[in-house]
């Protein structure tokens, strides 16, 4: 019950904070419409590194289904908690993109651009391409954890280091390959609110862009199980 509430609670936060810097900096009438991609980038570090903060000693802060996935497929936690890990996450993420339309209701129903509500909620490429597309997420979230599983071999770090160390990750990630599909890196980030979107009602949405949806589902676990197999191949 643990692991599920810190699971939980910790990817609402992720979401929050993460779609709700898009929302900030995207739609209409937002106090700070056009801030930029320098701000969405630390944003998402941060949204990642506040909950890990808080739920690091709980559950191991992995939020993702990506990184529980490749942990149990290296041993590193038990395949029976698997399930409880991933039904937080989901559920978590899918809370996390409903309150920011809440938040921001007023901001969507003044927002004509239905692409600009979507991309609030999920990722999309700028050029469309499955297979560079795949790609993209799948080499994202491998130096993801990678770093993370590297991070773990670092000896004498102080407490809540590598903490910092992952929020370095993954705003390193966003600043350099984030423009190439929004680096979802994380299954639950894209599909949950994705769902969320395709359910709200939006005013003057447009259709949640389900072919692609599949991409930031399987991209990051692709990657994610790549890291793991190469890292346990490094004599260290």
């Amino acid at each position: 019950m643990l692991i599920f509430s810190a699971e939980l609670i910790g990817t609402m936060i992720v979401i929050i904070l993460g779609d709700g810097v898009v929302a900030n900096v995207s739609l209409n009438k937002s106090g700070m419409k056009g801030a930029g991609s320098i701000q969405i980038t630390l944003a998402w570090g941060f949204a990642v590194l506040l909950p890990a903060f808080i739920f690091g000693a709980a559950s191991g802060a992995h939020f993702n289904p990506a990184i529980t996935l490749a942990l149990a497929i290296d041993g590193s936690i038990a395949w029976s908690l698997v399930p409880t890990y991933i039904a937080g996450q989901f559920a978590g993420a899918f809370l996390g993109a409903v309150i920011v339309y809440i938040l921001f209701k007023g901001q969507f129903d003044a927002t004509e651009d239905a692409n600009t509500k979507l991309a609030v909620f999920a990722t999309s490429p700028s050029v469309p391409n499955k297979g560079l597309n795949i790609l993209s997420e799948a080499v994202g979230t491998f130096l993801l954890v990678f770093a993370i599983k590297g991070i773990g071999n670092a000896a004498d770090l102080a407490p809540g280091v590598d903490k910092l160390l992952v929020f370095g990750t993954i705003t390193s990630i966003g600043m350099s390959l984030g423009g190439l599909t929004g680096y979802a890196i994380n299954p639950v980030r894209d599909l949950c609110p994705r769902i969320a979107h395709a359910i709200l009602p939006i005013k003057g949405k447009r259709d949640s862009n389900w072919g692609y949806a599949w991409i930031p589902v399987f991209g990051p676990i692709i990657g994610a199980i790549a890291a793991v197999f190469v890292f346990s191949t490094i004599p260290w």
